[in-house]
């Protein structure tokens, strides 16, 4: 998507002519030296994806602020000798439960699975738009903790708790929607991360997973009548976003070559924001 994205921005401005989008696969214990090696080579930006997220946090000369506050980072910029961190998945989240939805994280209660690099992002987006409550539920509990304690400070007055996945629901407000930021759903004979029927009254359900495009918990959540969207309308606007981070283009301009690449190599057909 990012290459079909170049190639109108090419066609428009010489100084993109000969700009390329590569894809890497790198053990996280290669990292630090893959890094080294793109900065030599000429690199001027890099995504990460799990699980290098909150691995790169250590390996970045700066931090923008939003990906300070996540605690993760998904886009490098190549900045003198050494790179600069951001975490576009907060703006490509909040982006694509506004079109995939029509819901605004402002004044939302939230219920939040997982607690990985993927849901730190999430979670500090979700504060920082002002959602009306934020309950993580994670299957290990440490994981949940650490990042209880690495909201607190954040949360500004929000409340913010930690749900047990076998434990009670009823501190959980009716009209929350729920957030899948775990990789349950990825691959066949995955079950659901969590049994929508326990958490009261869900108004929504967005899956940051967007291949294959309907999970078990999507698949759920159809049957049960609730709202839902998958993750690509996510994936298509944190890559715009960091790609307006390398290239000064406004993301909103390049987003829609994208979806349409995206959606056409995912072999969508028409892409569906939401059923």
């Amino acid at each position: 998507m990012h290459n079909a994205a170049l190639a109108i921005l090419g066609r428009a401005d010489p100084r993109f002519a000969g700009w390329i989008y590569l894809a890497f696969d790198i053990e996280a214990e290669r990292l630090p030296a893959a890094l080294g090696l793109m900065g030599e080579h000429g690199f001027l930006g890099v995504n990460l994806t799990v699980p290098h997220k909150v691995q790169a946090v250590g390996l970045v000369a700066s931090l923008d602020p939003g990906a300070l506050e996540a605690g993760a980072v998904n886009t490098l910029l190549r900045e003198g000798s050494g790179w600069r961190g951001f975490n576009t998945d907060g703006y490509g989240l909040a982006t694509g439960i506004r079109e995939g939805l029509g819901i605004e994280l402002r004044g939302t209660p939230v219920v939040l699975l997982g607690a990985g690099g993927a849901a730190r992002g999430a979670a500090v987006e979700c504060l920082r738009s002002g959602c009306a409550g934020l309950w993580i539920l994670n299957r290990t509990r440490a994981n949940r903790d650490a990042l209880l304690r690495h909201l607190a400070p954040l949360a500004r007055g929000i409340e913010v708790r930690g749900v047990d996945p076998e434990g009670a629901r009823s501190g959980i407000p009716s009209g929350a929607l729920v957030i899948n930021a775990t990789s349950a759903g990825l691959h066949p004979g995955d079950a659901a991360p969590v049994d929508l029927g326990t958490v009261p009254g869900a108004r929504a359900v967005y899956d940051m997973i967007y291949n294959p495009p309907q999970t078990p918990l999507l698949a759920q959540a159809k049957a049960l009548g609730i709202a839902h969207s998958n993750g690509l309308g996510m994936l298509v606007h944190q890559g715009a976003k960091a790609l307006e981070i390398w290239t000064g283009v406004a993301a909103s301009e390049t987003a829609p070559a994208m979806r349409a690449a995206a959606a056409k190599a995912l072999g969508y057909g028409s892409p569906p924001a939401s059923d």
